[in-house]
């Protein structure tokens, strides 16, 4: 699938979804919202793992502000759930995705690979929030993810402050699980997606679906889920499979790396 904002391509088992508005640093104006919501909802069920890119020097640069209208409060909280429902298939959606970060990760960019479940940041990535010195606020559910990732308290100085975190930075606070060198976050996504597609699907729809809920749940609620799904999970014939070749010695074991 291609469109003039949003390129699609499936190799194998893995999609490679690739923002395509490099010329404006691939802003998330609304038709790119909905491209992208509509990838995932379409997703081939031979699908197992997704990489979201973007083209150019930067990977989002954040909201296109040449489409912020004027809006009273009812049309602007309907455009702030038409752009959380999108993101919600990201975070909530069929497949596990891999964000490849290089240059601007900012605003709505940021809010985009939060929703992401694993990120790799290139050493030229840098992550910001403007929204507070523009005089609005995150509304493609940032106020939810972000905090998750590196805390209120950095998000908030982050907006009230404008303070950038560089590649570095940003992997110690915990924007991003992995940094490479520059130029080589989509290569080092693209092999993590293939690891990802190798697993189980239902224990990876597990870690997507279930494990964020369990972590928000009272403790003795998150047992009784987690014990849930360890029964669900290990019932699946592939999970008998995987543990019977383990057992008869056929699997790898874990090494140190």
């Amino acid at each position: 699938m291609t469109s003039n904002d949003l390129h699609l391509d499936i190799q194998d088992d893995i999609a490679i979804i690739r923002l395509a508005r490099g010329a404006k640093r691939n802003a998330l104006s609304d038709g790119l919202i909905l491209a992208l919501r509509d990838a995932f909802e379409k997703l081939p069920s031979t699908v197992r793992a997704a990489v979201i890119d973007g083209e150019g020097p930067h990977f989002c640069a954040g909201l296109d502000l040449s489409e912020l209208k004027e809006r009273d409060a009812g049309q602007g909280l309907r455009h702030s759930r038409m752009w959380h429902a999108a993101l919600e298939l990201v975070q909530h959606g069929p497949v596990p995705v891999v964000a490849a970060l290089h240059g601007a990760v900012v605003g709505g960019g940021l809010e985009l690979a939060s929703a992401c479940h694993i990120r790799v940041a290139d050493s030229t990535t840098f992550y910001a929030l403007p929204e507070g010195s523009r005089g609005i606020f995150v509304g493609g559910g940032g106020s939810v993810r972000i905090p998750k990732l590196i805390g209120a308290a950095r998000m908030t100085d982050m907006m009230m402050t404008g303070r950038v975190y560089n590649a570095e930075e940003g992997e110690r606070a915990g924007f991003a699980q992995y940094l490479v060198p520059e130029g080589t976050a989509f290569d080092k996504a693209l092999e993590l997606a293939k690891r990802v597609a190798t697993n189980a699907p239902l224990t990876n729809y597990a870690l997507m679906h279930a494990l964020p809920r369990i972590a928000e749940q009272p403790a003795d609620h998150g047992f009784f889920t987690e014990a849930l799904m360890a029964g669900i999970a290990q019932a699946a014939p592939d999970a008998k499979e995987r543990v019977r070749a383990f057992l008869d010695g056929k699997a790898a074991k874990v090494q140190k790396s």
